[in-house]
């Protein structure tokens, strides 16, 4: 989701921020979104601290701050990544952004095994049903992303579709198929939509199911969202509770099964808010409103931005959390990709 004029004005104040906001309302995407695959360079700055000034910040919740870098790259096409997904052994990074590109590379870690860079680094544009571009059309918003079984599953705002793709087969030449939402077309807002996409783990009752969970379904600081089972013998709609004024940008699951809810929340007053609920294993299905405890919640004293993808992986018998912030293709914010240990 793109911050509105209003956030861009708070985040960088003055005439600049107010042109990038025009900018932004008035081109719904960057240019130079590559029609193939292309080589990118993108630095990593490290950051050894999550908390700023004073505040130490290493545990924050039940999260272990591991270490972070802030990404950066020449190619006018990089940033804006809104859905992440890491290997197993998080070696292979995937990330989309909400131009309609393909982001993959390989992680670089430090002697200690954290994150240290990204090397091999690759835009590619996602491609529809007929092969062309999603870029070019009105399904270009691509703002979440899972990869489970060989298949990556696309979350699109402003035309409310989440996309199937053969990932093990083609990789970034697959094209998108329709997977469809039970009810048929959302009633949502044009930039509230599907920021959150997983598929359930095997070992429970909807193991292999892809779910879906919408940003924000109406007004008002706790008015739940909607969320959608979208394939197998479950299919239906679930309700989110909502509390804070946060609002969903992606969710990830456990290997227990367990659903992690990543939220994020923008005021002119207070700057950017991140935070992580978790749901349990049995609590989705048709007709339910799930809610869980918050397990981490940072604001503006640590070391965030725009947060909006969130990846799981292990490390031996740690479980390692990825948070990537979504810069909205703005001078004024950053692409930061943070790294935690689950310890709680």
């Amino acid at each position: 989701m793109r911050l509105t004029r209003r956030a861009c004005l708070a985040l960088g104040g003055g005439a600049a921020a107010a042109a990038l906001a025009v900018r932004h309302a008035a081109f719904a995407r960057p240019n130079g979104v590559p029609g193939a695959a292309t080589p990118i360079e993108v630095r990593a700055t490290p950051i050894t601290a999550f908390g700023l000034g004073e505040r130490d910040g290493r545990q924050v919740g039940s999260l272990l701050f591991r270490g972070g870098a802030v990404l950066r790259s020449a190619h006018p096409a990089f940033g804006g990544l809104s859905g992440l997904w890491r290997s197993s052994d998080g070696t292979a990074l995937v990330a989309v952004t909400d131009a309609g590109a393909w982001l993959t590379a390989t992680v670089v870690s430090d002697e200690e095994g954290r994150f240290a860079g990204l090397e091999g680094a690759r835009l590619s544009p996602i491609l529809g049903p007929g092969g062309a571009a999603l870029a070019d059309g009105p399904a270009y918003d691509t703002e979440s992303l899972a990869i489970a079984d060989g298949v990556a599953y696309v979350g699109i705002e402003r035309v409310h579709q989440v996309m199937r793709f053969d990932w093990a087969g083609a990789g970034v030449l697959a094209r998108g198929t329709n997977v469809p939402v039970p009810g048929g077309r959302p009633a949502l807002s044009a930039n509230k939509s599907f920021e959150a996409v997983g598929v359930v783990p095997k070992g429970g009752a909807l193991a292999g199911a892809v779910i879906a969970v919408a940003e924000r379904a109406g007004a008002g600081e706790a008015t739940p969202t909607h969320g959608y089972i979208l394939t197998g013998p479950q299919r239906g709609r679930f309700e989110v509770a909502r509390s804070g004024d946060f609002e969903i940008t992606d969710l990830a699951f456990l290997p227990s099964g367990e659903v992690l809810l990543l939220e994020r929340r923008f005021t002119m007053l207070t700057g950017p808010a991140v935070r992580i609920r978790r749901i349990a294993a049995d609590a989705i299905h048709a007709g339910a409103l799930v809610d869980g405890p918050v397990i981490f919640q940072a604001d503006a004293g640590y070391q965030i931005d725009n947060m909006e993808g969130l990846a799981v992986h292990r490390d031996g018998a740690a479980t390692i959390l990825t948070l990537v912030s979504d810069d909205n293709f703005s001078m004024i914010q950053r692409t930061l990709l943070l790294e935690f240990e689950l310890v709680g």
